[in-house]
């Protein structure tokens, strides 16, 4: 078997919203298997659980690494030098990841805040760097008034920044726009609490 058949490597990054990864490695396997866990670019904390038999070695620091063959496991902390030495070229392959912006809103209304009007060039700039972008809005408000009226009031607001991006010279069949109402508030509040954080739009651009 050629050398660099022997050398094949797994790699896996955690994303936040699976900040914890588990990876079966069986005994018997022939080869040695490197597993590095990359860090975050937004900064989250995340961690890679590596199993082989009856052991598990955790992974909870960026470039903590972990070399897996018949013989054991042994932990490490590896460099971003034989990250790219090992996994270059399939780290160059992936897609980018999808880019996402949070603009806030006046409260009762789908008028952005002025701080958040003036963010809109950025979302376009991102935008442009795709040759075909995939861009979804999704509109969230605050606890305050009846779950039918927030229902109403976030699609007003995802709308609203779709028209937005419309007028821009966005197509139209680019833009995805959805409401959420206030049932997935970026800070959990009791009914009734005004919080600026929670009238927002979430907009991934792919």
């Amino acid at each position: 078997m050629a050398r660099s058949a022997r050398r094949a490597a797994r790699w896996w990054t955690a994303r936040a919203v699976a900040a914890v990864a588990a990876i079966a490695l069986t005994a018997c396997a022939t080869r040695q298997e490197t597993v590095v866990l990359l860090p975050e670019k937004d900064g989250h904390d995340a961690a890679v659980v590596v199993r082989q038999g009856d052991t598990q070695s955790v992974l909870d620091k960026p470039y903590a690494a972990a070399q897996v063959d018949r013989a054991g496991t042994r932990t490490y902390v590896a460099s971003p030098a034989e990250v790219d030495r090992l996994f270059g070229p399939a780290l160059a392959a992936q897609p980018a990841r999808p880019a996402r912006f949070t603009l806030y809103f006046v409260e009762g209304t789908d008028r952005l805040t002025e701080e958040s009007a003036r963010m809109f060039d950025s979302v376009l700039a991102e935008i442009a760097r795709n040759a075909v972008p995939d861009i979804v809005v999704v509109g969230h408000t605050d606890r305050v008034g009846s779950d039918a009226a927030n229902d109403v009031l976030a699609r007003q607001r995802a709308e609203a920044v779709r028209a937005a991006l419309l007028q821009r010279g966005i197509a139209a069949d680019s833009v995805a726009a959805e409401g959420r109402g206030e049932r997935e508030p970026l800070v959990p509040t009791a009914d009734g609490v005004a919080e600026p954080r929670n009238r927002r739009v979430e907009i991934v651009v792919r």
